[in-house]
């Protein structure tokens, strides 16, 4: 079993949802080694998240961002208001979307479905910077392969 961690900053992002499967894959290609694993992908802030779905149509971001907003108003009587009118519903996005995903890895390669990918969904007004752990746990590919039997 073999044990990869990077941390990364995603550069600044406004509000909204973004794909970021690329920066994760570009970020750790010790994936590619692993035959069979699972990557775990942790974000260390509590005003955004991170979530899977479908990769093709920008308007599922759009969309997603819009009901995100519907769910957790800015126009709530929050009582929590010190970082401004969006910080208190970005934890509330950010708890029930999540902070953290698994995503198996087959043949070096994350195994998403065909229209899937991994969003940042940012829930705050003014572009952050984010940072995500990325852990990749696996078996290396030479680990698997079929040991060669004596001839008699």
């Amino acid at each position: 079993m073999q044990f990869f961690q990077k941390q990364i900053q995603l550069p600044p992002l406004r509000r909204g949802c973004h794909l970021i499967t690329s920066h994760i894959v570009d970020a750790i290609p010790e994936i590619r080694e692993l035959s069979c694993g699972l990557l775990n992908c942790f974000l260390l802030h509590t005003s955004a998240s991170l979530t899977i779905n479908e990769n093709a149509d920008p308007n599922v971001r759009k969309d997603l961002e819009m009901a995100l907003g519907k769910i957790a108003p800015e126009t709530w009587p929050y009582v929590h208001t010190e970082e401004g009118p969006d910080d208190m519903p970005a934890h509330v996005k950010s708890s029930l979307v999540g902070c953290s995903l698994n995503v198996p890895i087959t043949s070096g390669r994350l195994n998403l479905g065909t229209w899937q990918g991994i969003y940042l969904c940012e829930h705050r007004n003014n572009p952050t910077r984010r940072s995500v752990v990325i852990t990749a746990t696996g078996v290396l590919s030479a680990q698997l392969a079929p040991k060669a039997e004596a001839v008699t």
